[in-house]
């Protein structure tokens, strides 16, 4: 259904949240890492499979080779696969020198690398939630390159 007024209300609260992000990520840069780094879904599903999540690279392949049971609830998948995509994005800030979080004006948190790279690791996260591809730990890999 076409709504033009929802349009502009979201384009106009979109962009309202994405300054408020980047306003929290300037004040409060190491509390807006704390608060992506939590991945609660994300964690859950990977301790029922016996894996601690200790936000290093190791996690991440030790991610890729889980059998994608969250897949059977399509509910889950985009949470998961956002979590995924900040954990992703915790272990690049916390393990490749240079790298933060930058928020695009869209409000879209991305990584950026000391070379001025952005990487939209939600959206990769999202992607491996859904596919399995990109790997996240072949995402990581790109990064620590530059």
């Amino acid at each position: 259904m076409n709504i033009p007024f929802l349009d502009t209300w979201r384009k106009r609260n979109e962009s309202g949240q994405g300054r408020a992000l980047a306003l929290a990520l300037a004040e409060d840069p190491e509390g807006v890492v704390e608060l992506f780094s939590e991945c609660e879904l994300l964690r859950v599903q990977a301790g029922a499979a016996g894996l601690e999540l200790d936000e290093t690279p190791a996690s991440l392949e030790a991610l890729d080779q889980l059998m994608p049971r969250w897949r059977r609830d399509p509910e889950a998948v985009p949470w998961l696969g956002n979590d995924a995509g900040l954990y992703l994005g915790t272990v690049i800030i916390r393990t490749v020198p240079g790298a933060g979080w930058h928020v695009w004006p869209s409000g879209q948190p991305v990584i950026r690398l000391a070379s001025g790279r952005e990487l939209n690791v939600v959206e990769a996260g999202v992607s491996w939630a859904v596919t399995g591809s990109p790997e996240l730990y072949q995402v990581y890999a790109e990064a620590s390159e530059g």
